[in-house]
């Protein structure tokens, strides 16, 4: 989809802009010909390299979801709002729950109140496969951060604003993922530290995610989950594959590097899902992506959501990572030399 033309000369907001994945966000939204780009983020350090990278082409805003004042300046006169601030370490989101519902839920509910507020076009709030049948914290808070985005499109009003989200599985190359710490085990001669190596999960590079998020909001008309299709892998054959290619260029002998079994931690899932049971009822797919409405949504709803671009209703599939085709070990060695995580 071509979406140039939809971000020409509008102002944009991205929120966590110097994440992994906003920072990504923002390079990409620069390429568009906007009027300005605002990045948010609370991490001054992570704004100062961003903006020396960019040579000073965006809007720094030094600030926290968890401040609605704060918002409110940051968002006049904005209109398209990408929401990627959120705390996302499982682990840690475990042993400080409050912390992450005050960022991921309550901060998501002080945005999209500011977004109403001051008449933005669409917000798209970036959420997780993690809050598909959650059960673990981040999960849980990423599923309301769901609710109240699509929530909102219910009681907005006569304001126009368009609250939609959009569902990532696993992202190559963000932080505390699983590759970049595989890389750097490696290149230290490991150990390889694996939860468990029957474990899967579904993947897509960076690049993947960033078109996602773009193409959501093009084709919002409010109330919708995006979810990108992307193929599953099992950690073990990923931990494998990666010992394999690397090692020889780190120095290292692929069969002196150990992977290690350290059992799954707090709040991980053997499995992943892309959707719900209630949410395959209300679900329709083209090509690229999955679109699901809400939830009890009537027909005539149904249809205003459905955005066409070829998009069909879905019937008697699941998306378990558990039940997708795996990569194979070939695959899974193109896939990330194809993404440069080599």
């Amino acid at each position: 989809m071509n979406v140039s033309g939809f971000y020409r000369g509008k102002v944009m907001l991205v929120t966590g802009g110097a994440g992994s994945i906003g920072s990504r966000i923002t390079r990409r939204l620069l390429e568009l010909e906007p009027a300005a780009v605002r990045v948010l983020d609370n991490n001054e350090t992570g704004l100062f390299d961003l903006d020396q990278e960019l040579d000073h082409g965006i809007r720094l805003f030094v600030g926290d979801i968890r401040d609605k004042s704060r918002l409110s300046r940051a968002i006049e006169g904005v209109d398209v709002v990408f929401h990627a601030a959120a705390l996302k370490h499982i682990p840690i989101s475990e042993y400080n729950p409050f912390e992450a519902v005050r960022t991921n839920t309550i901060g998501t509910q002080n945005l999209i109140d500011v977004a109403i507020d001051e008449g933005v076009d669409r917000l798209i709030t970036v959420s997780t496969d993690k809050a598909a049948s959650p059960v673990n914290v981040v999960g849980a808070t990423k599923l309301l951060a769901e609710r109240l985005t699509v929530a909102a499109n219910l009681y907005k009003g006569e304001k126009g604003t368009a609250l939609s989200c959009v569902r990532f599985g696993n992202v190559t190359e963000t932080r505390g993922s699983a590759i970049p710490l595989f890389r750097k085990q490696i290149m230290s001669g490991g150990p390889v530290t694996v939860t468990d190596p029957e474990m899967t999960r579904f993947m897509m590079n960076i690049s993947e995610a960033v078109k996602l998020v773009l193409d959501a909001a093009a084709l919002a008309k409010g109330g919708e989950i995006f979810i990108f299709k992307m193929p599953a892998l099992r950690l073990g054959d990923l931990a494998e594959v990666m010992v394999e290619k690397l090692a020889p260029r780190c120095g290292h002998d692929p069969s002196d590097i150990e992977i290690r079994i350290i059992g799954r931690r707090p709040g991980e899932k053997l499995h992943e899902d892309l959707m719900t049971g209630d949410d395959l009822e209300n679900a329709y797919e083209n090509e690229e992506m999955y679109l699901v409405v809400p939830h009890g949504s009537d027909e005539a709803l149904r249809d205003r959501l459905q955005p066409g671009k070829g998009f069909k209703k879905m019937a008697g599939l699941t998306c378990s990572s558990a039940d997708s085709p795996l990569l194979s070990r070939e695959e899974i060695a193109s896939m990330i030399e194809e993404g440069e995580v080599l």
